[in-house]
């Protein structure tokens, strides 16, 4: 079932140049983190090679319909869709203008009223236009799904930082396979196919979740199988939850703006009770002997 959507994904792909075959200095991260699971690499490792960057093009000028069978969760004139925690009213700032909302830094985090499980998530985002600190301090953000899956946001416009916590990581497990960010306070696009993890009755795992992300149009990760709830400076794992549950978007203390924001639940006709993937137990190392990321550093 997902090599059918896989081959769906490829018609959205971008052309892409690539900018540079090293990515930025290193000298960003740590090195007494734990090790990594099936990886040769620590947790927010100093010394993982980052991917090199390409150019994805211009930013879109316009705001692209959602599918007729979408779920909307944000188009600019409600915070319906979302809470925080608590059940407390969105706080976040509406931009009428730019039909965008924005981070109130210091509100908290905001989270999806609706359920999901496997699902198809578009989401638009920009980092701040002005440029302040470094490193995890600039730009970030996350896309949280199940509120505990991390697809990294970061404002990795040459702009160092440890190679998993990138914008476009699956952060603390694995890089994207390229930076492909646009320039700060740019509009930024995540297609993002989430395949949710399945537990048998006991609570045991059975199937990771997987993950296959698309980033303004340069496929970054390829069903990728996730290595557990995202942690920072911890080595991630799987604790049984139910089958579907809210995505959440991250207040990290910058002036993050998102937009356009929809969903179409999926049918993969995957059993939850047994895993029909004959590659689970094997993860996908985004050829990381990172051969093909160059030698340079962080990318942010």
């Amino acid at each position: 079932m997902f090599n059918r959507l896989s081959s769906n994904c490829a018609l959205m792909i971008t052309s892409v140049f690539i900018v540079s075959p090293a990515a930025l200095a290193q000298g960003v991260g740590y090195d007494d983190g734990p090790q990594i699971p099936h990886q040769q690499w620590r947790v927010h490792d100093i010394n993982r090679p980052n991917p090199p960057v390409v150019d994805p093009g211009p930013a879109p000028t316009t705001i692209a319909q959602p599918p007729s069978d979408a779920i909307v969760l944000f188009d600019g004139t409600s915070f319906d869709a979302w809470r925080h925690g608590g059940e407390k009213a969105a706080q976040w700032t509406m931009l009428h203008d730019q039909h965008a909302m924005q981070v109130k830094p210091g509100t908290g985090d905001l989270w999806s009223r609706e359920q999901f499980g496997d699902v198809q998530l578009h989401l638009e985002w920009a980092t701040p236009a002005k440029v302040e600190s470094q490193s995890q301090g600039r730009g970030n953000s996350g896309v949280f799904f199940f509120g505990r899956y991390e697809i990294q946001i970061l404002d990795s416009y040459q702009n160092k930082t440890y190679a998993d916590g990138q914008a476009g990581a699956l952060y603390g497990q694995y890089p994207p396979m390229v930076n492909a960010c646009r320039a700060p306070g740019e509009w930024q696009t995540y297609d993002i196919f989430f395949e949710a993890p399945r537990f048998n009755d006991d609570g045991d795992l059975v199937r990771p979740a997987y993950v296959t992300l698309i980033h303004n149009g340069v496929l970054v990760h390829n069903h990728v199988a996730m290595l557990g709830a995202t942690q920072h400076r911890a080595v991630a794992s799987y604790s049984a939850h139910d089958a579907t549950g809210p995505i959440k978007l991250q207040d990290h203390g910058n002036t993050m703006r998102f937009r356009n924001i929809w969903a179409r639940p999926l049918d993969l006709g995957i059993d939850h009770d047994h895993d029909n993937d004959e590659h689970h137990g094997e993860h996908h190392e985004h050829g990381d002997n990172d051969s093909h990321h160059g030698d340079g550093g962080q990318g942010g």
